[in-house]
């Protein structure tokens, strides 16, 4: 019995080390059409303080994926004087990547051709690596719940756009 016990711990273990650090043969699930959003309840998170953009996330389009575990949002970046650029995009905590899916333009949502993921750190904007940091990341794995993920923007200072 306590050898069976120990191959299943050591099972389990590695399973997780997997999922956490990238390894084994993690494959994205099948991406959700892209949700709607609303510009009306944008949560608003620091990139850069001496940027001019803003950056928010509308909370009703975060999801974390069961099966691939990665956090999926709708991203908003305004410009001072309106002109707001929109994307669908996902972000993989284990191995600090992002992938932009869709891009909304004129009233709708248009297909990245072949998304590929990315290294967050190399993006020339990184609101993703700054969004993760903030709490769409637990360090290297998505949070379980996508209330701890709106809870920690708040403790990093995320405000609603008005």
């Amino acid at each position: 019995m306590r050898p069976l016990l120990v191959l299943a711990s050591l099972l389990v273990w590695t399973q997780a080390q997997a999922q956490i650090f990238g390894g084994g043969s993690w494959q994205e699930a099948q991406v959700p059409e892209p949700p709607a959003f609303s510009l009306e309840r944008l949560l608003r998170f620091e990139v850069n303080p001496n940027s001019s953009l803003v950056y928010a996330i509308d909370p009703q389009t975060l999801s974390i994926s069961p099966d691939d575990r990665v956090v999926r949002y709708v991203l908003v970046a305004s410009t001072p004087d309106g002109v707001r650029n929109v994307f669908f995009e996902g972000i993989r905590c284990q191995v600090s990547q992002v992938k932009t899916y869709a891009r909304h333009s004129q009233g709708r949502w248009v297909a990245v051709n072949d998304p590929q993921w990315q290294d967050m750190a190399s993006r020339p904007s990184r609101h993703a690596l700054q969004l993760a940091r903030q709490g769409a990341c637990d360090n290297a794995a998505a949070p379980l719940r996508v209330d701890d993920i709106v809870r920690a923007l708040g403790q990093y200072g995320a405000t609603l756009v008005r």
